[in-house]
């Protein structure tokens, strides 16, 4: 990591602004990262400010357990800095390539929601270059304090964060797992419940918690502590696999590092749709390209040229639509919106965290009832289309779902809202007082075109 302090950055903000400022008043503007975690696959070839100069931590202050980070620092670059000093972020999202500035204005999820809430509720000041070309210092009771609490879930259409100050939490070096088994999903979700009310189970802390189901009668709670010593660490970065060892082990224990990057290996469960799991595939597929960065490419690669579905079509197999969500849930609604997605989609294996915000103020563009215990549902697959089934009959299903169990789904991927539905959800109002003070010349695609529209 390069040295980088507060002037090398004020100076590579004005380079950007400059930059901005001389792009066509009609140009498409994105940024030009060189990696991404959305699953919205535009179109190659657009021009795209070159961001690069912002991917730094600038200064770690363990006194008062607060990191100064560039909004493009991805969070594998971020823990491996806060390590050194015992702390982490409050939220590390799963995948090594997340960009701090990507979860915030994107949301993001881990094991520590139940306790942290979401990594924005850890910010405690953002820089932000506007769509009108300013760059403002946002912070909760500023001038410019709608803009914080705005910025959420707004992807990059009201502006890109170039600086953050987040808070750290001290962490132990070694983890304790404990994988919990349960034959339904009631019994999963209330167990769920009252281990995240209050942060413990059988008398022992928990400090993360997340969950996974196999099927309708296999589901696991993956409950896990900080501690001082472990017996002995596992490894799954090499041949073995981390969501495999949920099914047969009862206690677990790894490093702190590879307890947070866990999932990153095998991009979940993932990594199989390409053969990685493999033993034969796995042994020749070098252990430093077994990560989430180098399986999205591929992904990005085949989407655009259509190779599966040219190969599905020549065998004679039925198109596949790819289902890749997120979505939240109040915890009571969890039970009911498995039975539907059990049914109607048929996905396994599921992922599921559980979240409370810690603000006592929602957030308006993605406005989770504060208090409120929700359970994010991941899934990541494909589902074939039968005869008179258009692309997007699942994901469109899911959405009518998720809006029927009082939920909210998250808006990395692809989405079929019509206008109306769209904004009632993602407070259009609230959206368009914010776009009309900071960017009044649309400069920014709005948040429909960009999520639905796939602009």
């Amino acid at each position: 990591m390069r040295n980088h302090d507060k002037a090398d950055h004020a100076r590579a903000s004005q380079a950007l602004r400059a930059a901005y400022a001389a792009l066509p008043p009609d140009a498409p503007v994105r940024l030009a990262k060189k990696t991404s975690n959305l699953f919205r696959f535009r179109p190659p070839g657009e021009t795209g400010l070159d961001v690069s100069p912002f991917d730094q931590v600038i200064s770690i202050d363990p006194d008062r357990r607060t990191a100064d980070v560039q909004g493009m620092v991805t969070y594998e670059a971020l823990v491996d800095a806060t390590l050194r000093h015992g702390l982490m972020p409050l939220v590390v999202p799963q995948l090594k390539t997340i960009t701090l500035g990507g979860a915030v204005a994107g949301l993001g999820i881990e094991s520590s929601s139940f306790r942290n809430g979401l990594p924005h509720e850890s910010v405690l000041e953002m820089e932000i270059l506007t769509g009108s070309g300013e760059i403002v210092l946002a912070t909760p009771d500023n001038e410019h304090a709608e803009l914080f609490r705005g910025f959420p879930n707004s992807y990059g259409t009201l502006g890109y964060a170039l600086r953050l100050t987040i808070e750290l939490e001290p962490v132990k070096p070694y983890v304790r797992l404990r994988h919990v088994r349960f034959d339904d999903a009631h019994s999963c979700f209330a167990a769920m419940e009252a281990i995240c009310a209050t942060g413990a189970d059988q008398g022992e802390r928990v400090d993360f918690i997340d969950g996974t189901v196999f099927g309708p009668d296999e589901q696991y709670l993956t409950l896990a502590t900080f501690t001082d010593t472990a017996p002995s660490v596992s490894d799954y970065t090499g041949m073995e696999i981390y969501y495999r060892s949920i099914q047969r082990k009862r206690v677990d224990h790894l490093t702190v590092r590879d307890y947070i990057w866990r999932w990153d290996t095998d991009w979940f469960w993932c990594s199989r749709a390409l053969g990685v799991q493999q033993p034969w595939v796995r042994r020749m597929w070098p252990a430093s390209k077994r990560r989430s960065d180098v399986y999205r490419r591929l992904v990005a690669l085949d989407r655009r040229h259509r190779i599966s579905n040219r190969l599905d079509k020549w065998r004679g197999h039925p198109q596949q639509e790819p289902v890749v969500q997120d979505i939240e849930v109040p915890v009571a609604q969890g039970p009911s919106f498995l039975d539907f997605f059990h049914r109607e989609i048929g996905i396994e294996p599921i992922w599921l965290c559980p979240l409370r915000l810690r603000d006592p103020q929602a957030w308006p563009l993605y406005p989770l009832k504060p208090g409120e215990l929700y359970v994010n549902v991941g899934f990541w697959s494909s589902v074939s289309l039968h005869a008179g089934q258009a692309e997007g009959h699942y994901n469109r299903l899911i959405e009518e779902a998720v809006t029927a169990h009082d939920g909210h789904k998250s808006l990395y991927s692809t989405s079929f809202y019509p206008p109306e539905e769209f904004w009632r959800l993602y407070d259009g109002v609230a959206y368009a007082e914010l776009k009309h003070r900071y960017d009044p010349n649309q400069r920014l695609p709005d948040l429909y075109d960009k999520c639905v529209g796939m602009r």
